[in-house]
């Protein structure tokens, strides 16, 4: 069974800096992309950012410039660096990634439960 479980989320002031992370365990055979969603209340879960297995990303233009997304392969780990927060980056964020596990191989998105970012005074 593959789990994804991110952390690093609190409080954090107007133009502060956070580092999320999400660690992907269990039987995987391979990682294809790695990405972080985010929802704030009465808002639709939105992409903000994502990475591939070779490398490329993919950015929300309310983000780009502020956030960096990059991947550590060996302890199939994704981190999402966050600088010049904002308020409206406060909000509940989720890692995704696909994932091609054992045994199958089988294929599938999978997410981890959100961590709380807020950003305020």
């Amino acid at each position: 069974q593959v789990q994804l479980v991110e952390s690093g989320g609190g409080l954090v002031q107007p133009g502060g800096s956070l580092r999320l992370s999400c660690a992907a365990s269990g039987r995987i055979f391979s990682i294809n992309t790695m990405g972080w969603y985010r929802r704030s209340p009465g808002n639709q879960r939105e992409l903000i950012a994502n990475i591939i297995t070779s490398g490329p990303t993919i950015y929300a233009d309310s983000v780009k410039g502020r956030f960096t997304i990059f991947r550590d392969s060996a302890k199939n780990t994704v981190y999402l660096q966050m600088n010049s927060l904002k308020p409206e980056d406060t909000a509940d964020y989720y890692c995704n990634a696909r994932i091609t596990s054992l045994p199958g191989p089988y294929t599938a998105d999978y997410w981890g439960r959100g961590t709380l970012v807020t950003v305020s005074p």
